[in-house]
């Protein structure tokens, strides 16, 4: 007897001591990667990428060919990740902002130990809240870079987090190649190394060998991360828990390269997602196992009632995402809502929606181009080999498009043209599916109330006496159906656009007025000339926004010398949201030279905020008054 029970194998062993301490839920992992798009993914197709320890995952799992974050960038998605509420519902969508939420509004892993889970995060967090270090400790049983499952008690279902960040924008472009080389290629055996001429380079880059440089990166430090989950999957066999775990693999938003991170497409929000089921726990996919593909839309809304309903725990009212497996399950989507907001330095406003097949994004500040000006990009070698390569007139069409304004709307076949490269928002032939999702996106924008069209100096009021998710309920302080007629008009472009934005000047609401002149800080020259008298007054308006765009407006367009001053003077406002406003409109004219001094004096002012101070060394640096960014 002795001898048979020397020969059990180490799950049976395991199974043995799940029976025999009752332990009837399953384990859940999450193993979370940062920064990738299923591109780049051998599963998902392609070839010169080495991910084997990921694509076994899938390969005896379930893979989803339409999983999407919420947001484009990790404080925003993570946000939305561990509350299970949508950004612009929350006011948690600008990174980063830790604007206060709801007391009765936990981190989802609350409920896991209501239902009797061990829960560990290993050991990002970044949730983009008030009171984070609070919120945290309620989220978790322990939540630091030694917490595993290996601290719960005997027979206690754990959920446990693992945080990856070798694939992170910071390792793949934004940290120097000199560290790129020791702590990321030169940990790799050589014959797992991925040379500058093994993979395809995406067609909006221009293919040459000093971007090559740069883009291998990307596939190496994913390859990097490949190895370490295998690290830990291994654990999780030699511990004899791989039997009764379900494991949950994704990355928390599109890929860390410029166009994809931060922007407000696909490419942005699409991420690799797989779950993997043991044997035991098979009933719960609903799709099968071994290798199954489906195309069901998922996005992060969804994780956190999906892990409450597996562990059978109550699902809070306040989260309304689908719960996609397990028993109860929520029927399918036929579209997912998405957001990008500001990202650090980099102001923006877009809202999608996809079914899957198409993306269709809405840009409501389309003066900024696709690659705005974040500190984070401006200071990698690829951003700036991509800007020289501009300035040589060695980009193509496609290339250059990604420094010009984008239209107010984005339409992509996503299926058919994955790298996103011809809008069809134009084409007449796509206008059915096009209105489709306007309705689609307006009806989500009214049944949220989305509070991340409020200007962010407005949610900095009304985090000192509410939450801006509470605040977004009511509707006489909200008015949002009055202020989304001055909202829908942005970006679109055209006399008759302008006509109504000029009427909408005479609001004697703040917001309003502010998304009038937003409105028309995208307009043609031609078109506004008529009306250069009423947008220059605007320059004396009360609320700083509108006199702050109307004075870019006023300086860009008409060369006004009152509004240069106007400009200068914002710079310096105590109020640094005004000046990053200012200073954003600022990186995107053509003719800043005459605020050099200004922003050279600014960004030596003791106490200045990051995002203001890192805009001075962005302007200064694109100029070419600063050799090295990141250390000044």
């Amino acid at each position: 007897m002795k001898q048979k029970l020397f020969l059990l194998s180490t799950s049976a062993l395991a199974l043995l001591t799940n029976a025999q301490t009752k332990q009837t839920k399953p384990n859940i992992l999450w193993v979370v990667i940062e920064d990738t798009s299923p591109q780049f993914i051998g599963c998902y197709g392609n070839k010169d990428a080495r991910t084997p320890v990921i694509d076994s995952l899938a390969n005896e799992g379930v893979r989803f060919t339409n999983a999407f974050s919420n947001g484009t960038v990790s404080s925003a998605s993570r946000s939305c990740l561990i509350t299970g509420v949508k950004t612009y519902k929350m006011g948690t969508g600008n990174h980063r902002s830790e604007y206060p939420i709801p007391e009765n509004i936990k981190g989802f892993p609350f409920y896991l130990q209501q239902a009797g889970y061990c829960t560990t995060n290993s050991s990002k967090t970044d949730y983009n809240v008030a009171n984070a270090k609070a919120f945290t400790k309620e989220t978790w049983n322990e939540s630091s870079n030694k917490a595993g499952w290996w601290n719960r008690k005997p027979g206690q279902p754990f959920f446990a987090v693992f945080n990856f960040d070798d694939s992170h924008q910071s390792r793949t472009m934004t940290f120097a190649y000199d560290w790129y080389l020791k702590n990321v290629l030169n940990q790799l055996p050589e014959n797992e190394k991925i040379s500058e001429d093994k993979f395809q380079m995406p067609p909006f880059y221009n293919d040459s060998p000093e971007m090559r440089k740069q883009f291998a990166r990307v596939y190496n430090s994913i390859k990097l991360t490949d190895n370490k989950i295998g690290k830990l999957l291994n654990r999780l066999k030699s511990d004899g828990l791989k039997d009764s775990t379900i494991i949950v693999f994704y990355a928390d938003h599109g890929e860390g390269i410029p166009r994809g991170k931060t922007n407000g497409i696909n490419l942005g929000y699409r991420v690799p997602f797989v779950i993997w089921f043991p044997e035991m726990y098979k009933n719960l996919s609903p799709w099968g196992t071994k290798g199954v593909v489906t195309d069901e839309l998922v996005d992060f809304e969804d994780l956190a009632p999906a892990m409450i309903n597996l562990a059978g725990g109550n699902v809070p009212a306040h989260m309304t995402g689908r719960k996609f497996l397990g028993e109860n399950r929520s029927k399918p989507s036929d579209c997912l809502i998405m957001s990008a907001d500001r990202s650090d330095n980099g102001i923006d406003v877009v809202r999608s929606v996809t079914n899957g097949k198409y993306m269709y994004s809405r840009n409501f500040m389309p003066f900024m181009p696709e690659v705005k000006n974040i500190h984070y990009m401006e200071i990698s070698d690829i951003k700036k080999q991509m800007r020289k390569d501009l300035a040589d007139n060695k980009l193509n069409k496609l290339q250059k498009q990604l420094f010009d304004d984008r239209p107010a709307e984005f339409l992509f076949d996503i299926e058919n043209d994955g790298w996103e490269t011809k809008n069809l928002a134009n084409d007449p032939k796509y206008k059915t599916v096009l209105d489709t999702m306007r309705g689609q996106l307006k009806t989500e924008i009214f049944n949220s109330r989305d509070i991340m069209l409020l200007p962010e100096n407005e949610i900095v009021e009304i985090s000192t006496t509410t939450t801006p998710y509470e605040f977004r309920l009511d509707e006489k302080k909200y008015p949002l159906e009055e202020i989304y007629k001055a909202v829908s008009l942005s970006g679109f472009r055209g006399n008759d656009i302008v006509a109504k934005q000029i009427k909408l000047l005479a609001s004697t609401n703040n917001v309003i007025r502010y998304w009038a002149m937003i409105g028309l800080r995208s307009q043609n020259l031609k078109d506004i000339k008529p009306y250069a008298k009423v947008i220059t007054k605007a320059m004396n308006d009360t609320y700083p926004p509108v006199a702050i765009t109307a004075s870019a407006i006023a300086y860009q367009q008409f060369k006004n010398e009152e509004a240069k001053e106007n400009l200068k003077k914002f710079c310096f406002d105590k109020n640094s949201y005004f000046a990053l406003i200012t200073i954003n409109y600022l990186q995107y004219m053509s003719n800043n030279q005459p605020f050099i001094e200004t922003l050279q004096t600014l960004r030596t002012t003791p106490n200045l905020k990051y995002e203001v101070k890192v805009s001075c060394l962005d302007f200064l640096g694109n100029l070419g008054l600063i050799t090295n960014v990141a250390d000044n």
